[in-house]
């Protein structure tokens, strides 16, 4: 008989990165016995990928900015697609998560005055983002463990037990989430280094499991980034939300090939730097979308002055969302005024006031990234970068307020949630969006359990032996096939026929591709035991990676048009009419071989106040004439009358 360590909590937190550090602290906080459950080692999340900073309408740098300016920033980087409620609430909260982190014990650069420092971003229209040079996601995340730590400091004071109230579970993988009466009742996975199974009784399951990236071949996302948050949602009987928004960061690195993909922060363009082609052309001032024209230069010289005088200058068109950036040098590329190796260039040399001395104080990450690995001194030449799978915007469905899934006792925060960034995130807004999301899911989950009482679900011990045969089937199988080889031709498919350039015919056979790949790896098989072995991690990774990428090629199959992260060649244009509706995720048919169905759903519409915020021009270039509110659309027909 299989062991099985079983242990009960309040709330199982599945992630230990931003969001999930900051959902376990607020579970904790409310008095709630938490597990953090995380995949690689405690520390290293992936969130100390975010760089540039944390977006918060604080206005240190800029009196003039607020969280109405903020939300609608927001809204139009992610083509008025977002959940409102969520953009609003994020808005409205970020600052005091920002100032939150402080008092706990983060470091940020600061202004002369002392206040927090800001700095521009893409998107943003006033200098946002609170920041630690270039590495302020790995200053969250030491703030936050550190926070940790602290709490299990006071439970020892209080309890004689460092892990009386919260304990970090690390190299442990969730395989399945246990289900009972349609309710969560906890979570069955293993203990990477021993493989040992264990099972965790818990009525509330927070997810904040990250990104999908490694179904891709080129991607800035670390290993962890397996869609696994999203595959246990849909396997326990939740939603996915508008998954065919994936979004490919402008500026990985393509060159050499040991470090392509690897992320270059947009901190870079936020402190002058600047995309040039082949040619030595600023080629950007060719890509400026008509929904933003108003606001971006057309001429070097304006651009360049927005640096010091923004009030009376518009923005580079560098800093447009990183969607319209990454398009941009993906036609430059194949217009064939691409870099050597198959990108553009990225220069900061010569345009700081302070010089090299500058450069390397600014971005001190970058300086070193690139000398150490690439050989690159940034101050003396250019950067050779290109766009990379960066970050899904599509993720579990969730209730803005309490980040509440379908099923009772699921909640989700972070990027494995959807809805808060529409069709494309804003840099700078991740950062932010885990801490305030991070924080409702975890107080969220504490209130659900209140709720309950002594009334809590319990799994079903067949559950956990379904689990269990799951997770030991590619030991059973004989000369299957390598897990490698599958997922080597998974990211390739998804490169090649659902990156950032989509047609129908592409897409068809992206799905065809799919349906083999599915079947390949309910075959692969893997050799020796269960301690350590990163190929038994893989295969299981696999199921995963499958279901997630099935939903993508699914959703942008259905979703003719072009907006954000989703582009269309043969539906370029974006349509008022499909910015209305979100393709909902669910998995039908038989528990062993279930199937991704996607239906439509009408979004909610944005309360009149936040419409208020919006010129009716900028509304009229997104929404229908009947969405507009009444006041609006009589002011929009009497203009058309003048014309």
């Amino acid at each position: 008989m299989t062991e099985i360590e079983r242990h009960s909590y309040d709330v199982v937190v599945i992630g230990a990165g931003g969001s999930g550090l900051r959902a376990a602290i607020e579970a904790r906080l409310q008095g709630k016995k938490t597990a953090v459950i995380s995949k690689s080692l405690f520390g290293k999340a992936h969130t100390v990928m975010a760089e540039g900073g944390a977006a918060a309408a604080m206005g240190n740098v800029n009196p003039n900015d607020n969280w109405k300016v903020h939300f609608r920033d927001t809204m139009r980087g992610g083509k008025f697609l977002n959940n409102w409620r969520m953009a609003e609430l994020h808005a409205k909260e970020a600052p005091d998560r920002i100032w939150e982190l402080e008092h706990w014990g983060a470091l940020f650069d600061r202004t002369k005055d002392g206040k927090i420092s800001q700095r521009n971003f893409g998107g943003h229209e006033y200098p946002r983002l609170a920041h630690v040079g270039d590495r302020t996601g790995l200053e969250l995340i030491r703030t936050l463990q550190q926070k940790v730590v602290a709490l299990q400091q006071e439970d020892h004071r209080d309890h004689g037990d460092y892990e009386a109230y919260l304990k970090v579970w690390p190299e442990t993988t969730i395989t399945r989430l246990l289900v009972k009466g349609g309710k969560i009742a906890g979570a069955f996975g293993y203990v990477r280094e021993t493989g040992k199974f264990v099972v965790f009784e818990a009525p509330a399951v927070v997810l904040a499991t990250g990104g999908i990236g490694k179904s891709f071949k080129v991607t800035s996302n670390s290993w962890e980034y397996t869609g696994d948050g999203h595959a246990l949602a849909l396997l326990a009987g939740a939603t996915l939300l508008n998954m065919e928004f994936v979004q490919f960061h402008p500026t990985g690195m393509v060159w050499p090939p040991s470090v392509k993909g690897i992320l270059v922060t947009e901190s870079v363009r936020g402190d002058r730097g600047i995309l040039l082609n082949s040619e030595g052309r600023r080629f950007m001032f060719d890509y400026i979308p008509e929904v933003f024209k108003e606001k971006y230069a057309t001429t070097e010289e304006e651009a360049d002055r927005w640096y010091d005088d923004p009030d009376n200058n518009r923005r580079p068109p560098e800093l447009l969302p990183r969607d319209e950036v990454a398009r941009a040098i993906n036609a430059e590329v194949k217009a064939g005024r691409g870099s050597p190796h198959g990108g553009v260039f990225l220069t900061v040399v010569g345009r700081m006031p302070g010089g090299a001395e500058e450069i390397k104080r600014r971005l001190p990450a970058m300086h070193h990234q690139f000398k150490e690995l690439a050989d690159v001194d940034i101050t003396k030449e250019p950067m050779e970068v290109g766009p990379t799978c960066h970050y899904v915007m599509g993720g579990v469905e969730v209730d803005p307020d309490t980040a509440a899934a379908v099923v009772p006792g699921l909640f989700a925060a972070g990027e494995c949630s959807g809805g808060m960034h529409g069709s494309n995130r804003l840099g700078g807004n991740s950062l932010s969006d885990l801490l305030v999301f991070g924080r409702r899911a975890g107080l969220g989950a504490a209130e659900y359990v209140d709720s309950l009482g002594d009334d809590r679900p319990v799994p079903d011990q067949e559950e956990i032996d379904y689990a269990v045969a799951e997770a030991l089937a590619p030991f059973e199988r004989k000369g299957g096939e390598s897990p490698y080889a599958v997922h080597a031709d998974l990211q390739q498919t998804m490169n090649d026929l659902v990156g950032i350039i989509r047609t129908e015919k592409e897409l068809q056979l992206a799905l065809e591709k799919l349906e083999e790949l599915r079947a390949r790896a309910a075959k692969v098989s893997v050799e020796g035991g269960k301690g350590y072995n990163p190929a038994w991690h893989l295969a299981l990774d696999l199921r995963n990676m499958l279901l997630v990428s099935e939903c993508i090629a699914k959703a942008a199959l259905e979703r003719t048009e072009s907006r954000g992260g989703h582009t269309r060649e043969d539906y370029p244009q974006m349509s008022p009419e499909w910015r209305k509706v979100n393709l909902i995720c669910r998995l039908v048919g038989k528990a062993d071989d279930p199937r991704v169905e996607i239906k439509r759903q009408e979004m909610e519409p944005m309360r009149e106040d936040l419409l208020a915020l919006f010129d009716v021009e900028e509304l009229k270039k997104y929404m229908t004439p009947e969405e507009l509110p009444a006041g609006m659309r009589a002011a929009a027909g009497a203009e058309e009358d003048d014309k």
